[in-house]
């Protein structure tokens, strides 16, 4: 498995607006109609990455958990379907299916998404306050697959009560690692 780390974008950076296919309802929606009403976690995942594979569960768990508490949960698949036609948009609605996501599950065609938000692998998180400015990015926790590690959510779960809570989320963060985001070519 190739382990690409996050890029870790500045924070304050404001969230780069976007409108893009969800793949599970058929229409497209803009960052504005999807964010929380306390914060908003985007996250670029994709069907196929074994990293991705590994942490499904957990981020389906806390989006249940959070969606409720008004932190909006966005997941993004930028990946070149030519060469990896496991995360066509088909696909993408199948796996979002059977995985129980709670939330959309857009399709980044153009990549420019992806770009606007430097991300450099899957899966690779962002967490906005309510005015969509930075203030976490990086990983879920410490579990890898095959590292024998409880997958917890500790890292972004910390850093979502923080942002709840008022308090000062973590200068500590620590970059997500995972498959690198599938490129088109040039």
């Amino acid at each position: 498995m190739a382990r690409t780390p996050s890029n870790m974008l500045e924070l304050s950076t404001k969230a780069p607006p976007f409108i893009l296919l969800d793949t599970v309802t058929g229409t497209m929606l803009n960052l504005q109609q999807l964010k929380g009403e306390k914060g908003t976690v985007v996250m670029f995942i994709c069907n196929h990455c074994p990293f991705v594979i590994h942490v499904n569960p957990k981020i389906t768990e806390l989006a249940n958990v959070y969606q409720e508490k008004g932190i909006q949960f966005i997941a993004i698949s930028s990946n070149d379907i030519e060469n990896y036609p496991q995360d066509a948009p088909h696909l993408m609605k199948l796996k979002a299916t059977e995985e129980g996501y709670p939330f959309p599950y857009l399709y980044d065609e153009t990549q420019e998404v992806a770009k606007s938000y430097d991300a450099a692998c899957t899966p690779d998180f962002y967490l906005f306050d309510e005015e969509l400015s930075l203030v976490y990015r990086g990983q879920l926790d410490d579990s890898r697959p095959e590292n024998g590690i409880p997958l917890t959510g500790k890292d972004l779960f910390n850093a979502m009560d923080a942002l709840l809570n008022g308090t000062q989320v973590s200068n500590i963060q620590k970059p997500s690692i995972g498959c690198n985001i599938k490129w088109k070519a040039n």
